[in-house]
């Protein structure tokens, strides 16, 4: 006998409820899983950063003008572009000691709220050593391994940045002769040739006023990380940055120790006015241009420190330029 139409009322509404509620919790699971997916691109990932410098060691020796150094170009244009960022490259040449040569800068912008620029830099050349293999894995290796991390990082958040970040990679940084300083004369050093290259197109295109800070990374990735206060990088910077380490809890890599770098791909900027910082770790560097920069002296975690500490100082140093551009356009 079939059951009164009645009886079968509440158990049909007991099933639409019970059947509701497991599509809201689904729904629920599979909205928090998006957003946990999301949350993880726009964090930093030092084992990223990592294999990016894996990548450029297994090219091996990357100096200037060499076919190596033209795979890790491609290799860099490629990963950028697959971040949704505008890439373009300058071609140029130069003479070196070694006669003319050719060069190539790469770079990538995200836009932001203003035109206003921080730029974002490392090297990705290598030195050239003829009596040894010089892979870089820290100078030149571990700075854009980093870079390309960051560059990830920031164009995957959900908010655009009230200042416009460029990522650059110089090329030339190394000197073509054995010391930095062995074969340059005044004018024309031997070193820093696409840092120059870069700064004299700015002002050639009336694009120097917009950069308003530049945050260089060289030799970043030691296992034994200790970035010391460069004393010709810009003091605010430099302060600013290892206040927020200490805050963030990377006061380990990130010294209170001062340290004379010589030189490096922010001093023309610095030279031309514009504010910059180097994150460098040279004189306690113990294989710096040696045949043991290898892969195995770099870790994950060096790269992390220096990854987070580089996201969570940007929106201070752009608080400090907004208030200094307010401030100078109410006088």
């Amino acid at each position: 006998m079939r059951a009164p139409r009645v009886a079968c009322e509440p158990l049909k509404r007991t099933a639409l409820a019970l059947l509701l509620l497991l599509l809201a919790h689904a729904s629920g699971a599979l909205v928090a899983a998006a957003q946990d997916s999301a949350d993880r691109r726009t964090v930093y990932d030092g084992e990223r950063a990592l294999a990016h410098v894996r990548k450029m060691v297994e090219m091996g020796p990357r100096p200037a003008g060499s076919p190596q150094l033209a795979a890790t170009r491609r290799y860099i244009v490629q990963e950028l572009k697959s971040y949704g960022l505008k890439v373009s490259t300058d071609e140029f040449s130069a003479e070196t000691p070694l006669g003319k040569r050719a060069f190539s800068n790469v770079s990538a912008e995200l836009a932001g709220q203003s035109s206003d620029l921080i730029i974002i830099a490392s090297h990705y050349d290598t030195k050239l050593f003829k009596d040894f293999r010089f892979v870089g894995a820290n100078d030149g290796g571990s700075s854009t391994g980093a870079l390309l991390e960051l560059a990830r990082t920031l164009a995957s958040a959900r908010s655009m940045p009230r200042l416009t970040y460029r990522f650059v990679f110089f090329d030339g940084e190394e000197a073509f002769c054995r010391e930095w300083d062995e074969c340059g004369r005044a004018g024309a050093p031997d070193n820093t040739y696409g840092s120059r290259r870069y700064v004299a197109q700015l002002r050639k295109r009336s694009e120097l006023r917009r950069v308003r800070a530049l945050i260089l990374l060289d030799l970043v990735g030691y296992k034994k990380l200790e970035l010391a206060r460069d004393d010709s990088s810009t003091k605010w910077l430099v302060d600013l940055i290892w206040q927020t380490a200490r805050e963030v809890g990377r006061g380990a890599q990130f010294v209170e120790r001062a340290e004379a770098i010589g030189g490096d791909d922010h001093e023309p900027f610095i030279k031309a006015g514009v504010d910059a910082v180097d994150l460098i770790q040279l004189g306690s560097y113990p294989y710096w241009h040696t045949p043991e920069d290898t892969l195995d002296k770099i870790s994950a975690q060096s790269l992390q420190a220096v990854g987070e500490v580089v996201v969570a100082s940007l929106p201070r140093i752009e608080n400090r330029l907004l208030a200094t551009r307010s401030s100078a356009a109410k006088r």
